[in-house]
């Protein structure tokens, strides 16, 4: 693929937008691990992505949602057309902006479900409009106030986002959905030293059996399972891409014994954090 068949509008290396449009689909393939907050629409072609070592597939008018930590790659693509937006966290704080959009967990932050977002013809109008405002902006010899305009496009398009999402997927609010969330985020805080259920349900303050009375309420899997899920995640996003030796590995992920971390990632992978290394 040449270079010059990318468009791209940056703003000081915090903030860009990408355009790719083909007369045919071509393939576009980039493994990387994301350190900005990413927005990707395929507005025509179809693939595979990878996404934390989990496949999905996509046809067409597709929106989806990375943050920073996530392992992105191809498995099979052909774009025809398609749009990129990155931003760091310096330009617009999800975690700021949960409360007003509710972006946080529904469409970045969440490593437990994938957020992919299927807009309709007047969604896709919607978006379209924004994403011309950002590149006219973009295209301004005026940088005065470019700051706010460019940010106040962008949660434009987060908001149609998250309101795409909602009509689209019922963003349940009982009890246990709130537990689960809350636990969620726990885990995410605390997994690289917190390791047993008893320690988060004392944080919850829950018993242990409670809590799991909870998550089998709720169809979800056992909070020991979504513990180990979540430690196993991040070992394979480091043995990948860090040069860590095992041994710091384990240690980074709160494992005093290395010999018992390899035996913990076997049990759940098959494979030994080296073989696993080896084999991507």
């Amino acid at each position: 693929m040449a270079v010059q068949e990318i468009s791209t509008y940056s703003y000081k290396d915090i903030f860009s937008l990408s355009i790719i449009q083909f007369d045919e689909a071509c393939v576009f393939n980039k493994p990387e691990q994301i350190n900005a907050y990413n927005i990707y629409w395929i507005k025509e072609g179809k693939g595979v992505y990878n996404i934390d070592f989990e496949s999905y597939a996509f046809d067409n008018n597709v929106l989806f949602f990375l943050s920073p930590g996530q392992v992105f790659s191809v498995e099979s693509e052909a774009i025809k057309e398609a749009y990129k937006l990155t931003f760091v966290r310096d330009f617009y704080c999800i975690q700021t902006h949960d409360k007003e959009v509710a972006c946080n967990g529904i469409l970045f932050n969440n490593v437990y479900e994938t957020p992919f977002v299927n807009p309709c013809e007047s969604d896709t109008n919607k978006l379209n409009f924004i994403l011309e405002s950002l590149i006219d902006e973009f295209k301004r010899d005026d940088v005065a106030a470019q700051y706010d305009m460019l940010q106040s496009y962008l949660k434009q398009f987060i908001i149609h986002s998250v309101r795409i999402k909602k009509e689209n997927h019922i963003i349940k609010d009982d009890a246990e959905t709130k537990l689960f969330k809350d636990f969620s985020v726990l885990v995410e805080q605390n997994y690289k030293t917190l390791h047993t259920v008893t320690e988060y349900a004392n944080r919850l303050g829950l018993s242990p059996k409670s809590l799991a009375k909870h998550f089998q309420i709720s169809g979800n899997q056992t909070p020991s399972d979504f513990i180990k899920q979540r430690i196993i995640l991040e070992a394979k996003r480091l043995l990948i891409y860090s040069t860590l030796p095992v041994k710091q590995i384990a240690y980074q992920l709160g494992f005093n014994d290395p010999a018992y971390f390899t035996r913990f990632f076997k049990k759940a992978t098959t494979k030994s954090p080296l073989q696993f290394k080896k084999d991507h």
